[in-house]
C-alpha cells in the first residue's frame, strides 16, 4: 500500500465509513517535521495490513484541518469505525507508526 492525499470530498467515504483503521497524516509543504517523516510514513505504508495512511495537506484542507483541530505539523490521527482513536505530533519512526494502527 502507498500513501494517498484525501480531500474532503471524499473524506466521508474513504475515512468515516472505512471497514479498516486510517491514519491520517497532517502536514505542510513547508514543515521540516514533516518532510523528514515522508520516508517514515512510506515505509510503514508499504508493511502496513490491513490499515488505510492517507496524507492531509493542511494548506489545501482547512476543513478538515478545523475538524481535527490540528495546532502542529506534523500531527498523526487514527480514525476506527468513523471515530478518533490516537493523535500524536511530531516525527515517529515507522515502528512508532505501525504499532499505532495495530
Amino acid at each position: 500500500m502507498t500513501v494517498q492525499h484525501i480531500t474532503n470530498e471524499a473524506f466521508q467515504k474513504e475515512v468515516l465509513e472505512s471497514s479498516i483503521p486510517v491514519l491520517l497524516d497532517f502536514y505542510a509543504s513547508w514543515c521540516g517535521p514533516c518532510k523528514a517523516l515522508a520516508p517514515e510514513l512510506e515505509a510503514a505504508a508499504a508493511e502496513a495490513q490491513g490499515a488505510k495512511i492517507f496524507k492531509v495537506n493542511i494548506d489545501e484542507q482547512p476543513e478538515l484541518t478545523r475538524k481535527y483541530r490540528i495546532m502542529s505539523v506534523p500531527t498523526l490521527v487514527v480514525v476506527k469505525e468513523g471515530k478518533t482513536e490516537k493523535r500524536v505530533s511530531g516525527v515517529l519512526s515507522k515502528e512508532e507508526i505501525l504499532s499505532m494502527i495495530s
